[in-house]
C-alpha cells in the first residue's frame, strides 16, 4: 500500500475533533468508520447505523459485529423513510429524501457530539453517477473523505484488505428501493420480497445479485458471466422466488449494471 495514501489518511482525520459516520455495513463506510476509530480513538468516532426497512438484515448484522470486533462505538437509529410519501411514492430523485431523512437524524445524535463532524462513505467514482443523496449531503454539510483524497472504488478495496476489514471484496450491496422502477410505489411488502429473493439466490452462490421488482414480474441481474450458470438453476431457484409471490422470474440477458434503473432517466436534463 502507497504510504503516501495512508499519510494523507491520517492526516486528513486529524483535522477533526471527532466523527459521526454513516455507517451502512458497506465496504467505503467502513473504511471510513474504521479509520477514524484509528486515528481518533474510541471516545472520538462514532458509528451511526440506520436500521431501516431498505437495509438488508444481514447488513445490519455486519455492521453490528463490524462495529463489536473493532470496538466501536455504534449506535442505531430509525429513519423510518417509508411513512414519507416524497420517498415512497420514489419519484427520480428519491434518494435525496431518504438521505435527508438519515442526515436529520444524525444531526440529532450529533447534539450528544457537538463539535465533532459527520462522514459518510462517497467515494471518487460515485460523483460521475445520478446520486441526488449527494445533495442532501451538501445540504447537512457531510464530509467524504475518500471521494475529497480521490479515492476510487479500487482503491478502497485495496485499503480495506490493507487494514483487515474481513469483507473488503463484498460486492456492493445499495439500498434495497434501489431495486423497483423510479414511479413504482415502495413498500414494505416489495422490500422484503427482494431481500428474501436475493438471499435465495445467495444461498445458491450467487453473491452478486440484483433482483428488479417489476410488480407481479421479477428480474434477476447477476454478472454476465455467470448467466449460464443461474440458467442451470432456473427448475430450483425459481420456483423458490414465484412463492414470494410473484407470477414470473425472468433473467436479464445484459447481466448485472449498478444503478441499472437510472438508464430510464434523462440525465441530460440538468439532473446528473
Amino acid at each position: 500500500m502507497d504510504i503516501k495514501t495512508i499519510t494523507k489518511l491520517k492526516n486528513w482525520f486529524n483535522q477533526f475533533e471527532g466523527t459521526i459516520t454513516a455507517f451502512s455495513g458497506g465496504i467505503d463506510s467502513a473504511l471510513v468508520l474504521l479509520l477514524s476509530r484509528k486515528y481518533l480513538g474510541k471516545n472520538n468516532a462514532i458509528g451511526v447505523v440506520s436500521n431501516s426497512e431498505s437495509l438488508k438484515d444481514k447488513d445490519y448484522q455486519l455492521a453490528v459485529n463490524f462495529a463489536k470486533k473493532n470496538d466501536i462505538h455504534l449506535e442505531t437509529i430509525f429513519t423510518k423513510e417509508l411513512i414519507d410519501t416524497n420517498y415512497n411514492e420514489n419519484p427520480s430523485n428519491r434518494c435525496y429524501f431518504c438521505k435527508s431523512h438519515l442526515y436529520t437524524k444524525l444531526e440529532v445524535v450529533k447534539k450528544n457530539f457537538p463539535n465533532f463532524t459527520v462522514l459518510n462513505g462517497t467515494n471518487k467514482d460515485d460523483l460521475g453517477d445520478y446520486r441526488p443523496g449527494l445533495i442532501a449531503a451538501n445540504e447537512h454539510d457531510v464530509r467524504s473523505p475518500l471521494a475529497e483524497l480521490e479515492l476510487t472504488k479500487s482503491d478502497i478495496r485495496k485499503l480495506a484488505q490493507y487494514f483487515n476489514i474481513p469483507f473488503w471484496d463484498k460486492p456492493a450491496s445499495p439500498c434495497l428501493s434501489s431495486r423497483i422502477p423510479y414511479g413504482s410505489k415502495v413498500s414494505l411488502e416489495k422490500l422484503k420480497q427482494i431481500e428474501e429473493a436475493e438471499n435465495i439466490l445467495n444461498n445458491f452462490g450467487f453473491n452478486d445479485v440484483r433482483v428488479r421488482h417489476y410488480e407481479s414480474t421479477c428480474k434477476i441481474e447477476v454478472p454476465w458471466t455467470q448467466i449460464n450458470l443461474l440458467k442451470d438453476y432456473t427448475n430450483e431457484i425459481f420456483p423458490l422466488i414465484e412463492k414470494l409471490g410473484f407470477d414470473t422470474c425472468i433473467i436479464d440477458e445484459e447481466g448485472l449494471i449498478s444503478g441499472k434503473l437510472n438508464n430510464a432517466l434523462n440525465l441530460n436534463n440538468g439532473q446528473s
